[in-house]
């Protein structure tokens, strides 16, 4: 897909920071002459302090979410014939003067994303921000392939033409992860330029993030997304793939382990890895093994993509069947040959607890069966010189 010469609308969307958007608008005109500013359905009327400043203004009447917020404003860019948008959050967090980074990116490479890799080693970065950027930046890893530094940065460059192109179904913060990923999936470069960052203190900090809502619709997400991964149709291509890069799935073992490799890590700890992941993938943790694989993997230093991928061998309802029947013979002597509302509904608990005494037998043999797998996988792609040095 070829693009005309970049033209860029910078683009606030904002919500209840009436008392940090004139600031923010200032220091963007002093950068760019062209600012949309999109009210998300705020309560403090924040475009009422914009009075003067010449810049294009939008809102929503009721609050739809920062991702409704930056469709209605690629919407309008359009109309203006523009080509791009350049996000910036109006809490005073990002540094307009950063923009000129930007606009040099999408010079370069018109169809990429761009994303801002904030600078944490500053004061008063929240713990959760840390984490969460980190947790996000290996969800992303994991469904496509792609690194970044910074997934949930707010200051980004997007091509109209990605944005129009994407099945895109997030209007809230998650919009921001779904994006990157479905990017990447249609070919679409991710890259990122290095930004400054400002948090005020603790006190005077004001953050719409809700922790309980907004993880939710990340949770739900991520497992959507990470299910789509595995599954065997391609993605619709905007982009042309660059390089060949592939996400780590258990349908490419190769080439997903060629993929790892480049990354520094030995046969050994791959195998590992694969080897924990798919053992705890076996185990009754309903709606938590992921969580266990990352707390182990953290814990004992290993490759968390590896050992997710690798867990993946372990989705219902092969290995979770292979299981129940497996403990309900150790039970009873015989085999489960009734699959049932009876059995495996009114009967839940019992077919729980076979299901957790037959993977302690069945997650061993399996775990040691892919280690074994991906070790002997690893060092035939290292001694035929399928991976760089």
């Amino acid at each position: 897909m070829t693009m005309a010469a970049p033209r860029i609308l910078i683009v606030i969307p904002v919500y209840n920071h009436a008392p940090t958007l004139r600031a923010v608008v200032e220091r963007a005109l002093a950068v760019h002459p062209e600012v949309l500013v999109v009210d998300d359905g705020s309560v403090d009327r924040p475009l009422d302090t914009l009075y003067g400043l010449p810049v294009r203004l939008a809102s929503h009447p009721l609050n739809q979410g920062k991702g409704a917020a930056i469709m209605t404003a690629a919407r309008l860019a359009r109309g203006l014939g523009m080509t791009h948008i350049v996000t910036i959050d109006a809490d005073g967090q990002h540094d307009p003067a950063d923009f000129p980074k930007f606009a040099a990116a999408v010079a370069a490479e018109p169809m990429a994303i761009v994303v801002g890799a904030r600078n944490f080693d500053t004061a008063n970065v929240p713990g959760s921000s840390r984490f969460g950027r980190r947790f996000s930046n290996f969800w992303l890893r994991l469904q496509t392939g792609k690194t970044l530094s910074d997934t949930q940065s707010g200051f980004r460059a997007y091509p109209l033409a990605v944005l129009n192109g994407l099945p895109l179904r997030q209007r809230h913060y998650s919009f921001e992860i779904e994006v990157l990923v479905r990017a990447a999936w249609a070919g679409v470069p991710l890259r990122e330029v290095d930004i400054a960052v400002h948090y005020p203190p603790p006190g005077e900090r004001v953050s719409h993030f809700k922790a309980f809502r907004d993880n939710l619709r990340l949770t739900l997400l991520n497992t959507h997304l990470t299910l789509r991964s595995v599954l065997p149709w391609p993605h619709r291509k905007l982009v042309a793939d660059e390089g060949g890069e592939l996400k780590v799935s258990v349908l490419h073992p190769l080439r997903s382990i060629q993929t790892l490799l480049t990354e520094h890590a030995t046969p050994g700890q791959l195998a590992t890895a694969g080897g924990v992941g798919v053992f705890l993938g076996a185990l009754p943790l309903i709606a938590c093994h992921t969580l266990a694989i990352l707390f182990v993997c953290s814990f004992f230093r290993l490759n968390k993509v590896a050992a997710v991928g690798a867990s993946q061998l372990c989705m219902p309802p092969l290995v979770p069947a292979l299981c129940i029947g497996v403990g309900y013979y150790l039970r009873h002597g015989t085999f489960l040959t009734e699959i049932s509302l009876e059995t495996l509904g009114y009967q839940g608990l019992e077919r729980l607890y076979e299901w957790l005494l037959g993977s302690l037998l069945v997650g061993p043999l399996l775990a040691l069966t892919t280690a074994g797998i991906i070790y002997v996988m690893a060092q035939f792609l290292l001694r035929s010189g399928r991976v760089p040095n």
